[in-house]
Formats: structure tokens, sequence, C-alpha cells
């Protein structure tokens, strides 16, 4: 907005050298705040697990960049909704964040879970550790080679999934219904290491899950990836099409790709750490930045190679533009991921 009262470059430059002057007492002023204080991370599941391990990753760093001890505080019940909740509404002072499984918490929001005690969107996010790049496998037993052979197959083809209304659920329909893929989603697996066996066995086609799930038995030629999430591509994808490829051929290629934009940000929510609402901006920016500088640590990622650990960082601010789009929809999207959610398609 122009400033008509300030005249000439002179007046502009005192200007910028006051704001700056400001920004930087109030880093400061953060800096000072959690020098010396305790951090309580909070965990929503048992220790030992990935989330715990990506939190144990990175607290040491974060310690680093804030001057703060940061205690982890494992914190398991509700399928980690327990602790989402505790991280939504804890004091507002900053020194509460946590990590959560995003995908699932916009879920249980979406579908109204009981329990679901927060709005994902309205979480102040320091950023994102890692989002699951979602795939579409096929057993190499199955005599499918690729997308087009299933759009072309005349028989129905079997899906496994475990939970009904979990992700793996959840991603066979949304797509299958998109794309008018003829299929019957047979759920109640365990795990994603139950589906491929049965894969193994001839038992069931494929599966949707997460890349890193999905790589070994991929590279070892189990099975092939022929459908992916990525928009523009990912190199562990290259030469593979993906569901916005799909979308652009569909009958409605606005409709299909708005749908599939939406699915998308729901799998790009992925593991991201959050302060609670309300937290100071300064403390919410002195946090950010703490995050950043911790991802973008050289030993930090050394460490996570190691430890076989993948890392899809994501700023504050693009958290908050990936939770708007994963829950702000319209109604007729609203619905039918609620139906898929419900497993009610």
């Amino acid at each position: 907005m122009r400033r008509t009262f300030l005249k000439g470059l002179a007046a502009t430059a005192i200007a910028a050298a006051t704001i700056s002057a400001g920004s930087v007492a109030i880093a400061q002023d953060a800096m000072d705040y959690y020098k010396g204080k305790a951090i309580k991370f909070i965990v929503p599941y048992k220790p030992g697990g990935g989330y715990d391990e990506y939190a144990r990753l990175i607290a040491p760093f974060l310690e680093k960049y804030t001057g703060a001890r940061v205690d982890i505080d494992n914190m398991p019940g509700s399928g980690g909704m327990k602790g989402a909740v505790e991280i939504f509404k804890a004091p507002a002072d900053g020194l509460t964040i946590g990590i959560i499984n995003g995908s699932a918490m916009v879920t249980n929001e979406l579908a109204e879970i009981e329990g679901a005690q927060y709005k994902v969107a309205d979480y102040n996010f320091l950023g994102r550790i890692v989002a699951d790049l979602r795939v579409f496998v096929v057993a190499s037993n199955s005599g499918l080679n690729s997308i087009e052979d299933v759009l072309a197959s005349d028989n129905e083809l079997l899906i496994g999934a475990t939970g009904l209304g979990g992700s793996t659920y959840v991603d066979a329909v949304i797509t299958a219904d998109a794309f008018g893929i003829n299929q019957k989603v047979v759920h109640g697996f365990n795990s994603s290491g139950d589906i491929r066996q049965a894969m193994a066995r001839g038992d069931v086609a494929g599966m949707w899950g997460s890349y890193g799930s999905a790589r070994k038995g991929h590279e070892a030629g189990d099975h092939k990836i022929i459908l992916h999430s990525a928009k523009g591509g990912a190199p562990e994808v290259e030469g593979i099409p993906s569901v916005y490829d799909l979308a652009a051929g569909a009958a409605d290629p606005a409709k299909a790709e708005s749908v599939m934009a939406s699915w998308d940000a729901l799998s790009a929510v992925g593991r991201p750490i959050a302060a609670p609402p309300g937290v100071p901006e300064d403390r919410v920016a002195f946090l950010r930045k703490a995050f950043d500088q911790a991802m973008a640590d050289p030993e930090f990622v050394e460490i996570a190679a190691q430890g076989k650990r993948d890392l899809a960082y994501a700023s504050g601010e693009d958290m908050n533009a990936i939770a708007k789009a994963a829950t702000d929809l319209t109604d007729e999207i609203r619905a039918k991921f609620v139906a898929a959610i419900r497993g009610e398609i």
C-alpha cells in the first residue's frame, strides 16, 4: 500500500531501515524468550515407530537452533488423535509443539469422527518433515503392465486394502470413481505387507500405498508401479503416468483434476510439526526459522540418509496452503471423500 506521507527516496530508506530494525528486535525477543526454556514435543504414538523416530531425529537440531531444551512426550491413543488434540489445545505460549499424522487427522475431521476436537488448518505449522508419494501397484504375475491395461480390462480388478475407510481404501475408491476403474476392494488386511503377500499369491491384483512401502517390491520386480500422485512427476516414478495425466483425458477433465487435487492434498499434509493456534506471531516465525535450519542442516540430512528416513520438506507457509486445500472442499467433493472415509463407496 502506498504511504503518501512519506516523501522521496530518503524517507523510503528511513522507513525500510526502521522496519528492518524492528524485525531484528522481534527476532531477538523471541530468541531471548526461548533461551534456556523447555519445549514439549508431543509424539502421538508409542516410542519406536516412524513418528517417534522422526521426532527424536530432529529434536537435537531444534535444540541447536532455538536454544531451548526439547523434551519428547509420547502420547499414544485414538490412532494419533489424542496427541493431535493435546497439541491443538495446549497453552498458546509457543512451548508445546508436536508431530501429527496429518492425512489421518484430516480424514477424521472431514468425517467428523468422535474426538476430532481440532481444525487442521488452524494449527500453527512449523513445516513438514515428510509426505508419502502415493502409488498404485499391481503384481507382476497379474498380467497387467500399465494403467491402460487396467482401464481396458473387462474383468473386475481385485484391489487389496487395510481397514475400511483407511488410506489404502480411500485411495482406491476415490481414484476408481474418478476414472471409472472396474474394481472390487477387498479390505480387512492387517497391514500393507499382508496385501503384498496376497498379491504374490494371486488373491488380489494390486493395491494403493506409499512409495516408501512399495519401493522394495518394485525394485525386486515383485510388483509394478503403474500410477502415482505426483503432479509434474517425481524422480522415483520417472516415466510412469500420474493421476493428473489420467485426469486430462477424463470425460470431465476439470472435475477429475479437482478431485485429484483434493486427494493429493490429503496425502501432501504428510507428517508436519505444529504448534497450537494463538501462539504469538514472532514465536511462530522463530520456530519456523529453527525448523527450516534444522531440516537444512547437513548433519541432520546425513543422519536421516543413514537411517533410510525419507525427507520431503515443506515450509510452515506451504503447510498452511496444503492444509487449507485438504479441508476447504466443495460440498460435492467433501461428500465424496466422507463417503470414502466411512466406507460407503
